[in-house]
């Protein structure tokens, strides 16, 4: 089965865009990234802090059953614009890979579709290829599947 999410990596770079056609409307697709409500359900992650302004911030995390933290991420975000960019840092903490910086573009297609494209940029090829070693593009396909399934229920 063909991901819907695409990943796109060239040889001997450090740096990748990760692109997505959903169908739903532009402000839908931003709000999802706006609203901690919506961003913890379709991540799976605790929102502890989500300032979505130039110079905010966020801190997402996630706890198994016995309450021990397996995923926690934080960054800065450079630029806000609703409904067409965000510009931020990411890093995952205990994690080999480093800050990334993120590049995401909100494009309106139809009424009824858009399309998010992600470029990031790693401080090396090596630590963006450790990275897509991973399930990577499996797991962020099933994080945009729920997104879709998510905000759906809001139209």
């Amino acid at each position: 089965m063909e991901l819907k999410t695409k990943i796109h990596a060239e040889e001997g770079r450090q740096d990748l865009t990760i692109t997505r056609e959903f169908d739903l409307p532009l402000e839908l697709l931003f709000k999802a990234y706006e609203e901690a409500e919506i961003v913890e359900q379709w991540m799976d992650n605790k929102v502890l802090k989500l300032e979505n302004k130039q110079h905010g911030g966020y801190r997402f995390e996630k706890r198994d059953a016995n309450g021990n933290v397996v995923f926690s991420a934080n960054g800065t975000i450079h630029d806000f614009v609703p409904n067409q960019k965000i510009i931020r840092t990411f890093e995952m903490e205990n994690a080999p890979f480093g800050v990334q910086l993120e590049f995401l573009e909100f494009e309106k297609l139809t009424d009824s579709t858009s399309k998010l494209s992600i470029h990031t940029i790693y401080r090396s090829g090596v630590l963006r290829d450790q990275l897509l070693k991973l399930p990577f593009a499996q797991g962020i396909n099933m994080a945009h599947n729920r997104l879709q399934d998510i905000v759906n229920k809001l139209k």
